[in-house]
């Protein structure tokens, strides 16, 4: 799947399979400013920074509070 990103950053796609949430779910928390998320070679993609902290609490609901 992954052709020209760094590894330091995953795609909408790959964060949604990473958390285990949809996809819409990771699109409505950038849109709401709870994920950073940063626009490379066109594409939007969230650093792996963002993600750490998401990472201990993944499953159902991580992104909302």
């Amino acid at each position: 799947m992954r052709t020209s990103l760094s590894s330091s950053a995953h795609t909408i796609r790959e964060t949604a399979w990473l958390l285990g949430v949809d996809r819409s779910e990771v699109c409505r928390a950038i849109r709401l400013g709870k994920l950073h998320a940063e626009r490379r070679r066109g594409q939007t993609v969230i650093p792996v920074s963002a993600l750490l902290p998401l990472l201990s609490n993944a499953g159902p609901g991580v992104l909302r509070d």
